[in-house]
């Protein structure tokens, strides 16, 4: 599938921090980490908004990030593309009769940048050294990988090339999770994303296999110098917001350090 190439002098510049979550795979954890970084960051005092554009199936991973805004966002707004059928957005939409553009996708996200900084500023603010509180920060999640197709001629990666900003790849902590990291780390490097904009997020998982005591620390040593950060298995009924609010509290040091501006 072709890509479509952004023109690089339309890269749009916001006063808001944009966070891309995306995956080595599908079902790897990004949004549990999507919801724990939120709710990290706006039980901080942060300006802080999530949003994943597109889901196929069920919606629960959008209704858990909604419920963690607590009415700032509609459903609308943190997942505006919804299809029923379990399969890429691009397929979903199609037999939908829909067709969902890169253009309409950076709209639906420019939207929810402005309901951001439209908030009131928080009173209650952790320092954070390098950034300013009164800019936000947006977090998209992606659905799959980064070159799940997403709608005609655009995935991720394209919407990232075209916005900017950082990317955290989740990865499952089972065999076969270096090949795929490793891959989703050089397709952002041949993107131009900088080492310094990328973070690995590790996440354990309740079935363990004779891989998961050594993945770590081989992809610390392989990814380095980029910054890899270990989630523990949370429980099998860790995505809602109750259990969600409790883990953040739990992993706040954790999440302190994924959240840390680098570089």
């Amino acid at each position: 599938m072709g890509r479509a190439k952004p023109n690089s002098g339309s890269r749009a510049r916001f006063p808001t921090r944009t966070v891309f979550i995306t995956g080595t795979d599908t079902g790897v954890g990004k949004t549990v980490l999507t919801a724990l970084l939120l709710q990290h960051l706006r039980s901080g005092g942060w300006r802080a908004a999530a949003m994943k554009p597109w889901c196929s199936g069920g919606r629960a991973d959008a209704e858990l990030l909604h419920a963690l805004h607590d009415g700032m966002l509609t459903l609308a707004e943190v997942n505006p593309y919804h299809f029923r059928p379990p399969v890429a957005p691009l397929v979903a939409a199609r037999r939908a009769g829909r067709t969902v553009s890169l253009a309409e996708v950076l709209r639906s996200i420019a939207a929810v940048r402005r309901e951001l900084l439209s908030t009131p500023q928080p009173t209650r603010v952790k320092g954070r050294r390098g950034r300013s509180p009164s800019c936000g920060c947006l977090l998209i999640e992606g659905c799959g990988g980064l070159l799940a197709p997403l709608g005609d001629g655009y995935t991720l990666l394209d919407v990232i090339e075209t916005l900017g900003g950082e990317v955290i790849v989740v990865a499952a902590n089972r065999l076969g999770t270096i090949n795929h990291t490793l891959l989703s780390i050089r397709a952002l490097h041949n993107a131009g994303l900088q080492s310094t904009a990328l973070k690995v997020v590790l996440m354990n998982h309740h079935r363990r296999d004779a891989s998961c005591a050594s993945n770590a620390s081989l992809l610390s040593e392989l990814l380095a110098p980029i910054a890899l950060f270990n989630i523990p298995f949370l429980g099998q009924r860790c995505a809602t917001a109750p259990a969600i609010k409790r883990a953040a509290s739990t992993l706040s040091h954790t999440l302190a350090l994924i959240d840390a501006v680098r570089g």
